[in-house]
């Protein structure tokens, strides 16, 4: 059984258990100068669905059937460089203003004068902020993961730890061709490895190494004229909320597109510290939820992010809960559907209108 027929017959991921609904539907939409592939399911008011890096709207698999049993059309696309929405060469395409302009293009083709927006990953970063500079057509917001960080004082990458013996990963993405060409090697393993390795069991079993004295190196930083997986992190086992039909997916979405668009992301951070420098100091204004694991590397990694957190409605006054999921990793809504799902339609059921 492949992976679209097994979410077919699937539906214990949806909390209220109100519909049995086939799979999602795919088609492209123009959307802001590109084509964008769109999965959606279900009627009702939009909800629209960001992922992150490196996933595709494949990773919405289990909101997309729990939005819709509850009455929503649920909308996740694959995000541009990814999947089979257009894939822009010049770096310079891939800026958030492009990205939020890519979700507001996706309501005028769906006809919808506003949606919720839900996002994960770089998917947060861009729900957060189009929640923020569009209130007028995102009139709430779903973050996983990321919490909306302020704009800081220097440039992003000006502030990455580095060491002469290592860099941190997102400095090894900024030279074009050198991340590409380790992760096209082989995308199954490339997936394999990203997917559990910061995984919640994938950071346990990170932890215990270091315990043992087994693992010396420094979460999230890439050795000089080394790799960004080194030694792939692959499991004894597939953990319960992956299955060799999602890895061959994601694989084979990646095998055929590449890396350069999604690795695009990154290689604008500073151009937009630039471009957002009008908005510094602008809050998010609309109701807004956000959820993490508490093994997330996001979470676990920063300095500081436990005070950020409490310190989180300064930036998003409208700020209505954050939940922590014990023993949770970064794959938020795979690692925990169930969970994801309840809370996010219990969000939005609470919203005004």
């Amino acid at each position: 059984m492949d992976c679209f027929a097994a979410l077919a017959m699937t539906n214990n991921n949806n909390p209220q258990g109100e519909r049995n609904l086939s799979a999602p539907s795919q088609r492209l939409v123009e959307s802001n100068g590109i084509r964008l592939n769109i999965a959606e399911q279900g009627e009702g008011p939009p909800v629209i669905l960001c992922h992150g890096f490196p996933e595709s709207w494949y990773s919405w698999r289990h909101q997309l059937t729990a939005l819709a049993a509850a009455g929503f059309h649920a909308v996740a696309p694959d995000m541009r460089g990814y999947g089979k929405s257009d894939r822009p060469e010049a770096i310079d395409q891939y800026t958030m203003f492009h990205l939020i302009g890519d979700m507001v293009g996706l309501l005028d083709a769906l006809e919808a004068p506003t949606a919720i927006i839900v996002g994960h990953d770089w998917g947060a970063h861009i729900a957060w902020q189009a929640a923020r500079l569009r209130p007028d057509r995102f009139r709430a917001v779903a973050s996983l993961s990321v919490p909306l960080r302020p704009r800081g004082p220097a440039r992003p990458t000006s502030v990455m730890p580095q060491t002469a013996d290592a860099q941190f990963y997102q400095l090894y993405f900024q030279q074009p061709g050198v991340a590409e060409a380790e992760m096209e090697r082989d995308p199954r393993t490339t997936l394999l490895s990203s997917l559990y390795g910061i995984s919640g069991k994938g950071a346990a079993a990170f932890r215990a190494a270091i315990a043992r004295g087994d693992n010396t190196g420094t979460p999230g930083m890439v050795p000089r004229n080394g790799s960004w997986l080194r030694e792939p992190t692959l499991p004894p086992e597939l953990p319960a909320w992956l299955t060799d039909a999602d890895i061959d997916f994601y694989a084979g979405e990646f095998r055929r597109t590449g890396f350069r668009g999604p690795l695009n992301y990154y290689r604008n951070l500073d151009r937009n510290w630039e471009l957002m420098a009008a908005f510094a100091g602008a809050t998010v204004k609309v109701p807004a939820l956000f959820i993490a694991g508490d093994h997330d590397m996001v979470m676990a990694a920063p300095p500081g992010m436990d005070q950020h957190l409490v310190n989180l409605r300064q930036f998003v006054p409208t700020l209505r809960d954050v939940l922590i999921l014990p023993g949770c990793g970064h794959w938020t809504q795979q690692e925990r559907p169930s969970e994801v799902n309840a809370a996010i339609i219990d969000f939005i059921r609470g919203l005004p209108g």
